[in-house]
């Protein structure tokens, strides 16, 4: 399912998030067509559990895990970039759908820019949200640069959105949920009798 951007009035759930944000911001994450997410410490609080036989253990959120999907089902290509490697990553996407998956990545803000050009998008239409040294790089490139409120202050004041919540807790999904309202593609997911009162949907 495929959708279209429009410039009709946004949604008021869509009214809610742009109100939150800079225009600035907003109008970066409205170029966006292939968005780009590190794993730990975004996807996940950056906690590393290592069980006895030595294998490594993250926790995701189904929250984010949505957003993803949201994005993928609206039009908006989402991919994983991430310096570390495992099998865990690549279940998580292929769970989610999403084929676009770099692991074991030094350089991102070169792997970025090759994907984007695989992809056929200019780094204008790239977002990337990222939290520590390695994503530095990655964000001062592309066109919309997203972080975490816990991500060092020389990440944060890189980027041009950062969300209120926590990596792992609902960050990507608030990314997800702006692209998508910037965009006026997330009034698509709302059931016609949905109401929002206050920013809740009843």
């Amino acid at each position: 399912m495929t959708m279209t951007p429009d410039i009709a009035p946004p949604h008021p759930a869509e009214a809610l998030i742009l109100a939150k944000a800079a225009s600035a911001a907003v109008e970066r994450a409205r170029q966006v067509r292939l968005m780009a997410f590190d794993v730990d410490g975004v996807l996940t609080d950056g906690s590393l559990w290592y069980g006895e036989s030595g294998e490594t253990l993250k926790r995701f959120n189904a929250l984010d895990g949505h957003g993803l999907r949201l994005m993928r089902e609206g039009g908006v290509a989402v991919a994983l970039v991430t310096g570390r490697e495992g099998p865990i990553v690549a279940r998580r996407a292929a769970e989610l759908g999403i084929p676009l998956v770099l692991q074991g990545v030094r350089d991102k803000s070169q792997a970025i820019a090759g994907l984007a050009q695989e992809q056929g998008y200019t780094l204008d239409q790239v977002g990337f949200m990222g939290d520590d040294i390695l994503d530095l790089g990655a964000l001062q490139r592309v066109g919309f640069a997203a972080s975490v409120p816990s991500a060092p202050h020389y990440i944060t004041q890189a980027a041009h959105w950062v969300a209120s919540r926590e990596g792992g807790s609902g960050a990507a999904r608030e990314c997800c949920d702006l692209i998508l309202a910037a965009q006026g593609r997330l009034k698509h997911f709302f059931s016609p009798n949905a109401v929002i009162l206050g920013g809740v949907t009843q």
